[in-house]
């Protein structure tokens, strides 16, 4: 399949693509990023037909939107989808330093979990500004759920639930998106949003890949539903793309001799791991889009090689032989 192959949520007519640009590498994920270095990822984006783009108020404390918006403000309004998060105020504090979250050289704008209404259309406001946009496609809440919240989880869900699920709903029917939904690392808390709000788009990152199939039940439920996924972080933190890096740490020896068995079989087909890892998430009736991030020209170009490199179905059926991927799992055509 194509990277700029369109692909529409029948529920929300949100229409993206088949892959889209994650823009957390705008904000400088774990080193500086010039801005034409972004720009460059960008372009090589638009150039191959991607016109989905996801950024967030944390990417960067504020600089990945603002890089974006910039990026995005001289093309035609429809002509592309975009989504970024709430959850958190962006406040102004002058003691952010060099490297925060992940980031290096953050703006001076400290991020602050608020799940509540006033919470969500306050950070949905300041999107507004920085994005240039008034109309973001899609909304997710942003690292919800006991992965990043641990004991606190309870409390930050009461919000949501008190008053952060309206604030989303308003907004959809005034228009002012498209759609809403999570964006999260852990698929358990979106089935326990699925039962309090009326989700319609969903963020996955991690969770659906070629190395991990725990969440197909969930996957098979919201394609039942309706609901979208968006599949991100397909390469497990960089495990399947040559690091040794799952789930943002080093991988247990189980995790590498997996991935090495994933890498060998690919070696017999003549398949690139990178390429299986990027299209196998999107064979589920449930996804709408791989998201895949890159901090310039080359690594997007690379990616977009790799999604659109032809994989036989033998390889396919080697991997459920070997018992590497689920047997029921939907795999490409």
């Amino acid at each position: 399949m194509k990277a700029g192959a369109t692909r529409i949520h029948a529920r929300t007519q949100v229409a993206v693509t088949a892959m889209g640009l994650g823009c957390a590498q705008m904000g400088n994920l774990y080193r500086v990023t010039s801005y034409a270095e972004s720009a460059g990822a960008f372009r090589a984006s638009w150039e191959a037909g991607i016109r989905y783009f996801d950024t967030a108020p944390f990417y960067g404390f504020t600089r990945s939107e603002r890089r974006l918006g910039t990026m995005l403000t001289d093309l035609p309004r429809d002509s592309y989808a975009v989504s970024t998060k709430v959850g958190r105020v962006m406040t102004p504090d002058p003691t952010v330093g060099a490297m925060e979250d992940g980031y290096a050289e953050p703006l001076p704008f400290r991020p602050v979990f608020d799940y509540s209404h006033d919470g969500i259309m306050r950070s949905f406001e300041a999107s507004q500004q920085r994005l240039g946009l008034l109309t973001p496609d899609i909304l997710y809440v942003h690292d919800i759920g006991r992965l990043t919240h641990g004991d606190r989880h309870e409390h930050y869900w009461s919000q949501l639930t008190g008053g952060g699920f309206r604030a989303l709903t308003s907004l959809r029917e005034q228009g002012a998106i498209k759609a809403f939904g999570l964006g999260v690392n852990e698929f358990e808390v979106i089935e326990e949003a699925l039962t309090v709000a009326d989700i319609d788009i969903c963020m996955l990152a991690g969770r659906y890949t070629l190395l991990e199939q725990q969440s197909l039940g969930f996957m098979d439920e919201c394609a039942r539903r309706g609901v979208g996924i968006v599949a991100a972080g397909v390469f497990n933190s960089g495990i399947l793309a040559g690091s040794n890096k799952f789930n943002y740490g080093d991988a247990p020896a189980e995790i590498v001799a997996r991935v090495e068995a994933l890498r060998a079989a690919c070696a017999d087909e003549g398949v690139t791991l990178q390429a299986a890892a990027l299209q196998f998430p999107l064979a589920h009736p449930a996804t709408l889009t791989v998201v895949s991030g890159a901090r310039n020209a080359e690594q997007i170009t690379a990616n977009i090689g790799w999604f659109e490199e032809t994989i036989p179905a033998s390889f396919w059926s080697r991997l459920k032989e070997r018992g590497l991927i689920a047997d029921s799992a939907a795999v490409p055509a």
